[in-house]
């Protein structure tokens, strides 16, 4: 039997479950609400693990969704270093990992994702680290204190971004990665090459359509060696190489899991139980904006708008998630690149700006309509692109406008041609 009930459980730790909170009470939710999340610290920003705080620019506060006393304020009772270890749907109840149980009406599933780990030889050694946490970013940070050498696995946000930090702390950094250029994955070759020589430029060293073969050191790593045949001195490792939804609480419990990987949801983030929703990188759920497209998106932006649908509808306010996910990434203080789509296809890549000048968007496009978007020094663009892609529908010959400098992106699109209709 229970040991008590309560009116919302929001299982999670990290930002979507901490917005949530926030948005049940500042929308009128009172009653007992409860915050459940596995990590020692209170809700926090992660994307700071690899930026400012890794670099020791920021004190641990300054990450912090809210200061130590909103939650006693708002009547959120908050649980960290602690787990549910099990979920029955139909009792409605929740175990807690120091055996308490707890009943509740409504739930928020925000697990998160854990980091993608390496077997290969050599992965025991010590100064070999993953980035998730601030207790990542302390072991990080007080890892390469001494060591000139670092090797970043992975050319994605985690690798680029720790290479851009460490490198700013005087760290002799090399990056080893599948891709040809970084970053291409998610936005193509020629952004890749932008990001690519903007990092190489101060001082980082990128080896492409490579692999990692094995780890080499007595102890602990000396020497990180690729399939290719390289052989690169290592006093410090940065494995980066994506992340995997923590779904297991849910599908333990009968929960639905889609095709991608993450908690299956409506467009209101309700799960495929009623009254339990989920949000945040394990939230796979139909996107309005991309048609009705079951999506899953890992980002901090994305999980933080979940947790204001997931508590709206909590409330019965019956409101699908409609904002159109939004992507940065900070190397250093080099640049800031912002994103909007995704577009996970496309057949066209439409360049406004110039990657020469360092200032640009890449509209990409599939069959003539705007999927996403890529900006660098033009932010002012995004607002644009993010009409453009809730509107969905083929621009024909306007495509060509988008990457001219002298057209207004407020004449492209629907709603241009709507004002145009009444004047």
């Amino acid at each position: 039997m229970a040991s008590r009930r309560v009116d919302y459980l929001l299982i999670g730790g990290g930002l979507a479950s901490a917005n949530c909170a926030r948005w049940l009470r500042e929308e009128g939710a009172d009653g007992d609400l409860v915050l459940v999340g596995r990590e020692p610290d209170p809700p926090y920003n992660r994307p700071n693990c690899s930026k400012g705080y890794l670099r020791g620019e920021e004190s641990r506060e300054e990450p912090m969704f809210r200061p130590a006393e909103w939650w006693d304020e708002q009547r959120i009772e908050l649980l960290t270093r602690t787990s549910v270890t099990s979920l029955d749907v139909a009792a409605r109840t929740a175990k807690l990992s120091g055996d308490e149980e707890i009943e509740f009406d409504k739930a928020l599933l925000s697990t998160g994702a854990n980091v993608r780990r390496l077997n290969v030889p050599g992965c025991d050694l010590e100064q070999i680290f993953y980035l998730r946490t601030l207790g990542n970013a302390d072991a990080i940070r007080e890892g390469v204190s001494d060591v000139e050498d670092v090797v970043l696995i992975g050319g994605s946000y985690i690798g680029c971004e720790v290479a851009a930090s460490l490198a700013m702390l005087g760290k002799r950094c090399t990056i080893v990665m599948q891709e040809q250029h970084t970053l291409e994955r998610g936005f193509g070759s020629r952004a890749g090459r932008f990001f690519q020589q903007l990092l190489e430029g101060h001082g980082v060293r990128v080896h492409g359509s490579d692999e990692l073969e094995r780890f080499e050191g007595d102890g602990s790593v000396a020497r990180v060696i690729t399939r290719g045949g390289l052989q690169l001195p290592a006093q410090a490792v940065v494995i980066g190489v994506g992340v995997m939804p923590d779904v297991q609480l849910a599908q333990r419990a009968g929960v639905a899991i889609g095709e991608r990987g993450g908690v299956r949801c409506s467009a209101r983030l309700e799960s495929s139980v009623p009254r339990i929703f989920a949000a945040g990188d394990i939230c796979e759920y139909d996107s309005v904006v991309h048609g009705g497209t079951p999506v899953r998106i890992e980002h901090w932006d994305v999980a933080f708008n979940h947790g204001k649908t997931a508590a709206l509808n909590m409330l019965g306010r019956d409101m699908p998630h409609v904002e159109v996910p939004y992507f940065f990434s900070v190397l250093g203080d080099w640049g800031e690149l912002e994103y909007v789509g995704p577009a996970y296809e496309w057949d066209e890549e439409v360049m406004r700006g110039s990657t020469d000048e360092g200032k640009f968007t890449i509209f990409y496009l599939q069959d003539g309509v705007v999927k996403g978007a890529l900006t660098f020094g033009r932010s002012d663009d995004l607002d644009h692109a993010r009409r453009l892609i809730t509107e969905a529908v083929p621009l024909g010959n306007a495509r060509d406008a988008l990457g001219n400098l002298d057209t207004d992106l407020a004449d492209i699109g629907v709603e241009s041609d709507v004002r145009r209709a009444e004047r």
